[in-house]
């Protein structure tokens, strides 16, 4: 594809009209800012300029390229197939035919995800006389291919490779495999996979390709038959975690979920193996949604006390959450003094549930003990946790501990403060705390929250009862005021 090569009718690459597929959305060089003004320069004339006249407009733009300069323009030229390939070859002859093996890489891939397979395969053949063909131009290949909907092709050119250099080999399989399940066909990637039976010994990166493939569409039934496939293939290995995460994972979202997740943990740990973080957090997740603590506690074992990988706070939050909703709080706490210890640090989540639950059940001296440690670190109690704690606090006889948490309410929130603060003055009011129901209810007022006339009658019954009508009538000024 030199500058002086004779002109061939897919020397001008356009989009094929009869392609179907919906084309990519590219990057472009508009998407980045700060570009170097070379590169802006030469993309925006790439980008608006017809393909007959391209290279008349780089020649008077009197700009020098580098190998660099014409891999970053390409990269982002990706829409102007024509124009980028005119400029490709301009730059060669700059370049003295002298393009990096990524430019020329680039220039197959950017024809190829453009369909222009004819124009793409005529680059390929330029690039086995420079000898820079490798097995990154031909996994381009077979993305094109795949993402085409023509995967057919993508394995005729794997049929074909060696013909241009590249060997039949697991690498060259597993790209292959790659593309076509990355693009969710893979079952066209196993059976294909049984076509090149006892030619290429397939490897654990091949089966953890399938079975990330199997993951993603969610195909129990495939996932289980190829992992006893790899078992017998490659046997149990420590270091094939990618497989093991795929596989555990795939099993967490079929009809028996975590049941049939846990003793498969089971089998494989006990041939040595272990799956990755990627699972452990996926499984707290599903443990969460279907809140099965049980299921849960048996992982958390697994990770921490078989495996040792440190949980993270995130973790920590799901099983905290998951000794919560199962009015386990006792447990819960014991997690959240063992955060620390592993190097995860309570967040406004981990407090919040918490504090949630043992408000719920009535357990005020470890929720007081809870929120104490929460403001010291300097989190905030959200406002259903302030509005559930007044109220408890009320409904305990404990005045004085309510009043604590109206304040923290009123100085930490802004909104949907009236139900709380009237729920306190009528409880006050309950009390017998008259100087106390007064003295909110007027700052109720002074901060424009609402006095219900519910919480107004109890004040005035209590303060006439108590003749004291001028409080009550100066209190009623100050709310219609506000």
């Amino acid at each position: 594809m030199a500058r002086n090569d004779k002109r061939r009718h897919h020397d001008d690459p356009s989009p094929d009209p009869h392609n179907k597929r919906k084309r990519s959305t590219f990057a472009s060089h508009l998407d980045v800012p700060n570009l170097p003004p070379t590169i802006k320069t030469l993309c925006e004339i790439i980008a608006n300029t017809p393909s007959p006249t391209v290279e008349d407009v780089l020649d008077k733009t009197l700009i020098r390229v580098s190998q660099e300069t014409v891999e970053q323009v390409l990269r982002f030229s990706y829409s102007h197939p024509g124009p980028a390939v005119k400029f490709f070859r301009w730059s060669a002859y700059q370049l003295n035919d002298k393009h990096s093996p990524y430019a020329w890489n680039l220039v197959v891939d950017l024809l190829g995800k453009n369909c222009l397979f004819d124009a793409m395969w005529d680059a390929i053949k330029s690039m086995k006389k420079e000898n820079v063909l490798s097995l990154a131009t031909f996994a381009s290949v077979f993305s094109s291919y795949v993402v085409a909907d023509r995967v057919k092709d993508s394995i005729t050119t794997f049929d074909v490779m060696e013909q241009y250099g590249c060997k039949h080999d697991v690498f060259a399989l597993n790209s292959l495999l790659s593309a076509i399940c990355r693009d969710g066909k893979t079952i066209d990637a196993w059976q294909f996979l049984r076509v090149v039976d006892g030619r290429i010994k397939p490897d654990n990166d091949t089966y953890a390709i399938l079975l990330e493939g199997w993951e993603k569409e969610r195909d129990v039934a495939n996932a289980k038959k190829t992992f006893g496939e790899m078992v017998i293939e490659v046997g149990w290995d420590p270091d094939n975690v990618p497989a093991y995460d795929s596989y555990l994972i795939t099993l967490l979202k079929g009809r028996d979920g975590i049941y049939e997740t846990v003793n498969s943990l089971k089998r494989m740990m006990e041939r040595g193996c272990n799956p990755g973080m990627t699972f452990f957090k996926l499984a707290f997740e599903e443990c969460l949604k279907g809140q099965n603590l049980r299921g849960a506690e048996f992982i958390w074992g697994a990770m921490v006390g078989r495996i040792g990988f440190r949980p993270d706070t995130n973790m920590y939050n799901m099983m905290i959450s998951l000794y919560c909703y199962s009015n386990e709080t006792g447990a819960a706490m014991k997690l959240l003094d063992e955060m620390v210890y592993n190097g995860a640090f309570p967040d406004i989540q981990t407090y919040n549930i918490l504090f949630e639950f043992l408000v719920k059940g009535r357990k005020l001296w470890e929720a007081s003990g809870l929120f104490n440690e929460m403001v010291k670190n300097e989190h905030v109690l959200n406002h259903e946790n302030c509005r559930a704690a007044v109220r408890v606090y009320m409904d305990s006889d404990d005045p004085y501990v309510a009043i604590k948490f109206w304040k923290y309410m009123i100085e930490n929130h802004c909104s949907d403060l009236s139900e709380t603060g009237n729920l306190l003055v009528a409880g006050l009011c309950d009390m017998h705390m008259l100087p106390e129901a007064v003295k909110y209810a007027k700052g109720m007022a002074e901060k424009g929250i609402q006095v219900t006339p519910f919480a107004l009658s109890k004040l005035k019954q209590i303060l006439i009862k108590a003749r004291k009508e001028a409080v009550y009538e100066e209190l009623l000024k100050k709310c219609k005021a506000h």
